[in-house]
């Protein structure tokens, strides 16, 4: 059985135009309404996007954590951006996560006029390979699958980036140096995922769905690499790493950080990866 292949490389940090005429894009975990929620740069972002097709691979709302909500113009400003796309021929496709799992129930009101909503698809790339296409939540250990625990999760993260905000403010920390309350959420993530397991779970699922490849979100950690002679994307998220996953008309797959300078805390979910053989771009 093959393993990872080891080469990798960072999402080249994109120019503006970087998601203009694409075939698709895909974004995972912009977490609107949660405290870590960064509205601004997602709005920049939508208002720049000129695709065939856009996939919302899940935790876009996280409104249904029972905590405070916090929401302001600029997410109303996003959702009326992504109606837009809808309504003048972006194909638009939600596929809800663990932080709004209530839209995946029978009945569920699509919260987005114009958006279909689906918990898992088939995406076929413009070079004939297919992709299994879902949050990846739908992998997690069975205890981890409880909402109990995405509402216990999420409170947990708010509360410590409460207490990191607060020791960067008194102690006049760097933008890039990570906090001890930023190193204890980073191993958090790193204990949920379980090294690898989270990555050989959705590629073992793709390859039983008879999919070349798998794209997800849910880890917050931007991968594009292979693993087991399937292709893995994930496209990070909008809280730290600010990165797409772009597909081009010629069927590559490109992840890039689209809004680097937005991002001053480090990321706290590890280091982004790519690697040549899904189509990861390089600076020249």
């Amino acid at each position: 059985m093959s393993h990872a292949r080891p080469e990798i490389a960072p999402p080249i940090p994109a120019p503006p135009a970087a998601a203009r005429g694409v075939r698709s894009v895909f974004l995972s975990d912009l977490h609107l309404g949660a405290r870590a929620g960064r509205p601004g740069p997602i709005l920049a972002f939508l208002r720049r996007l000129d695709a065939e097709r856009l996939y919302l691979v899940g935790d876009i709302l996280d409104t249904f954590h029972g905590g405070k909500l916090h929401w302001g113009p600029t997410e109303d400003a996003i959702l009326g951006e992504i109606e837009r796309l809808a309504r003048t021929g972006t194909e638009v496709t939600y596929l809800p996560g663990n932080h709004d799992a209530p839209l995946r129930a029978p009945g569920a009101v699509p919260p987005l006029a114009g958006v279909r909503m689906r918990e898992a698809l088939i995406h076929r790339g413009a070079d004939g390979r297919r992709h299994l296409v879902l949050h990846g939540d739908q992998c997690d250990r069975r205890m981890m699958r409880w909402h109990v625990m995405t509402r216990l999760g999420s409170r947990a993260d708010a509360a410590l980036r409460r207490l990191d905000e607060s020791l960067r403010r008194h102690a006049g920390l760097a933008p890039d140096t990570r906090s001890p309350f930023g190193a204890l959420q980073a191993t958090a993530n790193a204990l949920m995922n379980l090294g690898d397991r989270f990555e050989r779970r959705l590629t073992a699922l793709a390859a039983a769905a008879g999919a070349d490849g798998v794209i997800c979100g849910h880890s917050h950690k931007p991968v594009l690499k292979e693993v087991d002679g399937i292709a893995y994307a994930n496209c990070g998220d909008w809280v730290d790493s600010f990165t797409a996953l772009v597909e081009h008309h010629d069927g590559r797959m490109a992840l890039i950080a689209v809004a680097p300078e937005a991002a001053p805390r480090p990321a706290s979910a590890g280091t982004a990866q790519g690697a040549g053989g899904f189509g990861a771009e390089r600076p020249a």
